[in-house]
């Protein structure tokens, strides 16, 4: 198979991008996050990450493969597997016959990752494009280079339990059509996208949700200096470790509606753009306080500053929603 690997800076997108450009359909990594209407933003108390509750950047795994397929109209071919056996021959099955496939795995058990990258996450997505002997012939978004992956160690990665367990996932398109009407789909993913910011009455969700974590900020103890810095370190840890982290989701979406403002010709959106990018340095910045409160011993930043911080986050989201929802309008 003649196949061409692109790096990316999130999983997911990655292999969307690469699974329709070698179809036939060129799509850029933010082209396929913005169509798919992936940037969210929840905070979730319910759902504990190492004892902390769950901050979101973006909509859950498997929503932008989803979503994005049905949007274009392509035929998503999906299968998972009680039976790791199966789950490997349908793998190798469908390499024989000369498909791209996408999968699901554990970064923990890929062992071409350095050991300090690896952790237990089971929703990291991949694509086969071919197999050699006993190894596996591997794109990664992530990683600069294809890489090898040898079968039994593919196999625990695919079929790692635990939350978000992969069961063997694999995926492929069909009938992806070459042709689309390029403005419905920017419109449609829009409005998408102004309903998950702004149309959920639930406090933990979009920019409700950010208003949310700014006032949890605020009303931390500020004699609680260990508990504090944890919650603090697990924030940055969401935001800016984890996957594309929130930055780099806002710095995509920006990216998305450049382009898609170029592709229908629409100034409007290149100058929204410019504003969610301005929103993205808010993000990183929000950040360096959460470290800076962390490491000083002396004055630090006080935890009302971080809090003020979010809540002019929230103000810059809540405005790009207003003016996403005029552009919508017009």
């Amino acid at each position: 198979m003649t196949f061409n690997h692109q790096q990316s800076a999130h999983c997911e997108t990655g292999v969307m991008s690469s699974l329709l450009t070698h179809a036939g359909l060129p799509m850029s990594e933010p082209m396929a996050f913005g169509l798919a209407s992936g940037l969210a933003f929840a905070y979730l108390p319910l759902v504990k990450l190492g004892g902390m509750p769950l901050i979101a950047y973006r909509m859950p795994p498997k929503h932008i493969i989803k979503t994005l397929s049905k949007r274009l109209g392509c035929r998503l071919h999906v299968q998972t597997f009680g039976n790791e056996a199966q789950g490997r021959a349908a793998l190798d099955r469908a390499l024989d016959e000369g498909r791209l496939v996408g999968m699901q795995s554990s970064v923990f058990w890929l062992p071409y990752f350095p050991p300090e990258m690896r952790f237990h996450f089971n929703a990291h997505n991949l694509l086969a494009y071919g197999r050699e002997g006993d190894e596996y012939l591997l794109s990664d978004p992530v990683f600069e280079q294809p890489v090898r992956c040898a079968a039994d160690d593919l196999q625990r990665a695919r079929f790692a339990k635990g939350a978000l367990a992969p069961k063997g996932l694999l995926y492929w398109l069909d009938d992806v059509p070459q042709e689309q009407d390029w403005p419905a789909l920017v419109r449609k993913s829009i409005l998408g996208t102004t309903r998950i910011l702004d149309g959920l009455p639930l406090p933990w969700i979009g920019v409700r949700g950010i208003r949310h974590l700014a006032g949890k900020i605020g009303k931390l103890d500020a004699q609680g200096h260990k508990y504090n810095r944890l919650y603090l370190t697990h924030i940055v840890r969401m935001q800016e470790e984890i996957g594309t982290g929130g930055a780099g989701f806002r710095f995509m979406y920006a990216s998305f509606l450049q382009e898609a403002g170029r592709l229908i010709g629409d100034e409007r959106l290149c100058e929204l753009s410019t504003r969610l990018t301005a929103t993205g340095d808010q993000w990183r910045q929000f950040a360096s306080l959460c470290v800076q409160h962390g490491r000083s011993k002396q004055n630090p930043p006080p935890l009302s500053q971080l809090s003020d911080s979010l809540l002019q986050i929230a103000d810059s989201e809540q405005q790009l929603v207003a003016g996403l929802k005029g552009w919508l309008k017009d």
